[in-house]
């Protein structure tokens, strides 16, 4: 950022279109630099953000949802380094199991996967190259009439870049992670590249790039046998050794008997941008993204018999009692996915009396199929029976028509029309061959659709010199249909279509009454309607199934107060935030089953309560040291869960009551600059009940405290090096899985 640009605006209140290079959360002035953010910057909400620049120099930043890894109250589950299916956005009243609540776009192209909600519908992060970033910038809150009941988290837009003259970057970085838990002793390493080249030429512009990461995680899931569960051992039981004492969630002794779910994934990336100006102000663009990813999920024994080789299933013994070890004990998993992205838009951005834009996008599942065995590991990890599950077809779609009119004077009014269709198609089939083969017989599938069309109006009303005030309104129309459940070679049995209505009012008063000093009060409401998946999907031999098509809903109102204050080089941000949600969309067990079965219902109501404190300053105490710090408190509560009552009074799972960030960056010379951060979560639960209260185990939730470094040097204009380390201080730390412990990497960059 540049201060004295910052400060300057902040005494103006001229509402033009572009918005500031990093933290324009003065929105109700704007400050220009950059290409513009498709947020509404204008209005007096919240808004933070970071640029290129920044990036590049301060964050280690292998995966594009690192940008956000320092900004107040946001937490990304990133379980290893290209972590695709799990990498959940977490804001200040939503948790990591929420995917849902939180929206995601890259130039204004949604990127957030509404298919379902939980921890395995994660943002397409991997369709956004981290060199390609030119801007990151995350609106906190529903306030805003343009986006829909899944902004109640915050919404983020990553702003790419398009060329104004020739330019090409590459990048190649390598990683290494020495991993030391339970009875995992291993190094998992790994390596990426990139590149890309655009330019301009009269009235086209044009950007390409591609990139490749070659990852291994570590371990992620362990196979585990409570001691209680043990007993006289069977006669052909096997004494073994090798399995380690430990205590699960609950404080219960158990025993970990391996690892499994350790990832090698292989990612390429490859995307074309096309740019042609009509005329000044008139711009169509075209955006194509293609993402391929092959995973393979391999699992280890720490048992070992008499003769010292691994075990894997069958009956044992140790420590004396006798357990009985499943066929897929040790998972593994073969993953082969393909998808593909389009955005197509037409803008008129000529801050005239009027603008618009038009845009459409897409997102299909050209191939995505996932293999699992059925039967015991095998030793050389091929051939047996086995499950293919199919999601080819899946997908999204979106159309929006959005205008802005001003009329002279006071307002400014913005209206638009949107619509949003989700498909799920996922079949289930058994195979001889897991790793290779094809569908021998059905075992179970489910599909259906989801529509959601919206009309929105907002104003943005500046009512005198120092007061801005926005009023604003979304109605909705949402549809589901088309949902049916198989069973095996059954006929399909279908579900009733649905709809529902829904009225979403925003209102937001700003007050500067100097030109250091601003003040800003927003309240909206926020519908978000549950998704396909939720409603449709269900699980391999589901007797009952766990699909919902009876849910209703999620209704919350939101209410932020917000002062910031300009002292000279620094900002200084304090906000107050209320969250209200009624008919809450959560995991729990359905009352009165037998066996148990898990399934997404209703909570009666959540409520948050908090406050966020933000710093950011330049040239603090020293000249070239600048800091960004935020803490933030939430105290968020079930206060009515009829389905669950043990858990009413509890806080919300994945929610903390504490978090916090740091990062100080420091320019020892106009070539050196060493960055230092810091993240802090506190103690929170897994369980609606809170009964999960051993964290730092397999399965639990724990508070974190970790430490980054970076050291980035300009070799000259076009080369760059630099040397990083993340969780410097090697925590261990858990969110259901185990996150990484300390990470080295580094990386040679070229920019001409």
């Amino acid at each position: 950022m540049n201060p004295k640009i910052h400060r300057a605006a902040l005494g103006a209140l001229a509402l033009a279109a572009p918005v500031c290079s990093f933290a324009a959360d003065a929105a109700i002035v704007e400050v220009v630099g950059g290409r513009p953010s498709s947020l509404p910057t204008h209005l007096p909400t919240t808004i933070e953000g970071i640029t290129a620049a920044e990036i590049a120099e301060k964050i280690n930043a292998t995966d594009s949802e690192d940008a956000l890894k320092y900004l107040p109250s946001l937490l990304v589950r990133k379980r290893y380094i290209g972590d695709y299916n799990h990498a959940v956005l977490s804001s200040r009243a939503s948790g990591t199991g929420n995917s849902a609540r939180s929206m995601v776009f890259a130039d204004g192209i949604l990127l957030s996967n509404y298919l379902g909600n939980g921890a395995s519908f994660t943002p397409r992060w991997g369709l956004v190259n981290p060199e390609e970033i030119e801007r990151v910038d995350v609106l906190y809150g529903p306030f805003s009439a343009a986006y829909g009941g899944n902004s109640v988290g915050a919404v983020v837009d990553y702003v790419t870049r398009m060329p104004t003259r020739f330019e090409a970057h590459a990048k190649v970085g390598f990683f290494s992670q020495p991993f030391d838990l339970y009875g995992t002793h291993e190094t998992y390493t790994g390596w990426q590249t990139s590149a890309s080249l655009g330019s301009r030429s009269g009235a086209w512009s044009w950007w390409l790039s591609a990139s490749r990461l070659d990852s291994e995680g570590q371990p992620l899931t362990f196979p585990t046998r409570l001691r209680s569960q043990g007993g006289t051992p069977a006669a052909a039981a096997v004494p073994v050794t090798g399995a380690v004492a430990g205590l699960d969630k609950s404080n219960l002794p158990w025993w970990l008997l391996g690892s499994a779910t350790q990832y090698r994934t292989q990612q390429d990336q490859a995307k074309l941008k096309l740019a042609y100006d009509f005329a000044p102000g008139l711009r169509a663009t075209y955006v194509v993204g293609l993402w391929r990813n092959t995973a393979v999920g391999q699992s280890a024994s720490y048992l070992r018999d008499a003769a010292g080789q691994p075990v894997y299933s069958g009956p044992v013994i140790i420590d004396g009692r006798g357990y009985t070890l499943g066929a897929t004990d040790f998972n593994q998993s073969r993953e082969g996915l393909q998808h593909l992205m389009q955005g197509l838009t037409l803008q008129q951005r000529s801050g005239g009396v009027f603008d618009w834009k038009l845009a459409a996008s897409g997102y299909d599942y050209r191939r995505d199929r996932q293999r699992t065995p059925t039967v015991a590991k095998p030793a050389a990890d091929d051939g047996g029976a086995g499950r293919l599950t199919d999601l080819g077809g899946t997908g999204w779609d979106t159309l929006s028509m959005d205008a802005i009119w001003r009329p002279g004077g006071a307002h400014q009014l913005e209206f638009g029309l949107q619509q949003e269709q989700y498909r799920w198609r996922q079949a289930i089939g058994n195979t001889a061959d897991w790793v290779d083969g094809s569908v021998t017989s059905p075992s179970s599938g489910f599909s259906g659709n989801t529509r959601l069309r919206s009309l929105y109006l907002q104003d943005a009303w500046t009512l005198a010199p120092q007061w801005k005030a926005l009023l604003g309104a979304r109605f909705e129309h949402w549809q589901a249909w088309g949902g049916e459940k198989t069973v095996g070679s059954g006929a399909p049995v279908p579900f009733a279509d649905r709809s529902e209505h829904a009225t979403s009012p925003k209102l937001a008063l700003g007050w500067q009454p100097s030109a250091d000093w601003s003040v800003k009060l927003a309240t909206g409401r926020a519908v978000r309607m549950p998704t396909v998946a939720e409603l449709f999907q269900g699980t391999p031999g589901d007797n009952p199934p766990v699909n919902n098509p009876a849910l209703k809903p999620e209704r919350s109102w939101t209410t932020e107060l917000a002062s910031t204050w300009s002292l000279g080089l620094h900002r200084v941000r304090a906000s107050l935030f209320h969250e209200d949600t009624h008919d809450a969309l959560y995991a729990q067990t359905i009352a009165g089953t037998q066996p148990l079965v898990s399934s997404t219902q209703n909570v009666g109501r959540i409520r948050t309560r908090g406050v966020e404190g933000v710093f950011e300053g330049t040239d603090v105490a020293l000249k070239g040291f600048d800091l960004l710090a935020s803490l933030t408190f939430a105290d968020s509560r079930i206060l009515d869960n009829a389905g669950f009552a043990a858990s009413e009074g509890k806080l919300q799972p994945r929610v903390p009551r504490w978090r916090g960030s740091l990062l100080a960056t420091w320019r020892a010379t106009e070539r050196l600059s060493a960055s230092f951060g810091a993240r802090y979560g506190s103690t929170q639960y897994g369980t609606l009940d809170n009964s999960d209260g051993h964290g730092t185990a397999y399965q639990g939730f724990s508070r974190y405290f970790t430490t980054d470094l970076r050291l980035r040097y300009a070799i000259n204009k076009q080369w760059s090096a630099a040397f990083g380390i993340d969780n410097l201080n090697n925590a261990e730390y858990w969110n259901f899985h185990p996150y990484p412990q300390r990470t080295y990497s580094a990386e040679l960059k070229f920019d001409l």
